[in-house]
């Protein structure tokens, strides 16, 4: 029995290392490992940009989250170069005094504009100086856009004449909102269902990732009336439709990926 209980000890470890030597999450991974990684070529890092906001009285308000993790996972395995930083969960989301946007609903996270930029441009700064040469922002929600470039410009100016490089890919954000938008209109679906925020097209992405982050008996009260959170109508959601909305996003941004690491 204790041999038995021995060997099985010694199989649970050994896949247990295997499977962390093979995760493109940073974070899983020793500092030995990352530094053999970005020797032998996986030099570009996926900053997943989240934030934690309300979504409706149907979904969690860890849905960017979620997803931005999920999404820069299936990006890095398509690319094979590209390993995973941990996901920004804060983000800026409206003034605390007086309460905007999604900060008149309880959960809603935020921080100052100048604070998210500094962060971002504090870790690319580390991840420069670890041996990454290309340096993605992957950022799920609409609110920090242009702040993703802004940080990307300053870098790059600054660093024009080094290899790093830093890329705020618009790509990823348009293939979830506009690109899905125009996949679902081809369906027969409606902009009044599609929405732009906790609608069809957001709920059914989410519902393809992780169902549980929706609460399917309340989507018939997730109206449409702005003061629910709710821009469009979500009734209509389902994990099929949102599968079709992850493949888009997945392709689209691999290949924005690689065209903007391309090196002569």
């Amino acid at each position: 029995m204790v041999k038995r209980l021995l060997s099985f000890a010694c199989l649970f470890l050994a896949c247990t290392v295997a499977y962390a030597q093979g995760s493109v999450f940073l974070e899983d991974l020793t500092w030995p490992e990352i530094r053999a990684a970005t020797s032998s070529g996986k030099t570009t890092i996926l900053v997943p940009i989240g934030g934690t906001e309300q979504n409706g009285p149907h979904m969690a308000v860890g849905k960017h989250n979620v997803r931005a993790r999920w999404f820069a996972r299936k990006i890095a395995e398509k690319l094979g170069d590209a390993l995973v930083a941990p996901v920004i969960a804060y983000v800026p989301e409206g003034t605390v005094n007086p309460p905007v946007a999604h900060m008149r609903f309880p959960g809603t996270i935020t921080i100052p504009e100048e604070v998210f930029e500094k962060t971002l441009e504090s870790a690319a700064r580390g991840f420069r100086l670890h041996g990454f040469k290309d340096i993605v922002f992957l950022g799920d929600h609409g609110g920090y856009q242009k702040g993703l470039a802004r940080v990307a410009e300053r870098l790059d100016r600054e660093w024009k004449d080094t290899s790093v490089r830093v890329h705020p890919l618009p790509e990823y954000y348009q293939a979830q909102t506009s690109g899905f938008a125009e996949l679902l209109r081809r369906k027969g679906y409606t902009d009044a269902q599609i929405g732009t925020h906790a609608g069809l097209s957001d709920t059914a992405l989410t519902l393809a990732i992780d169902p549980s982050l929706v609460r399917a008996d309340r989507l018939g009260a997730a109206s449409t009336l702005r003061a629910d959170g709710v821009h469009g109508d979500p009734r209509a959601a389902t994990a099929e439709l949102g599968r079709l909305g992850t493949e888009l996003v997945i392709e689209r941004s691999v290949e924005a990926i690689r065209k903007a690491t391309a090196r002569r």
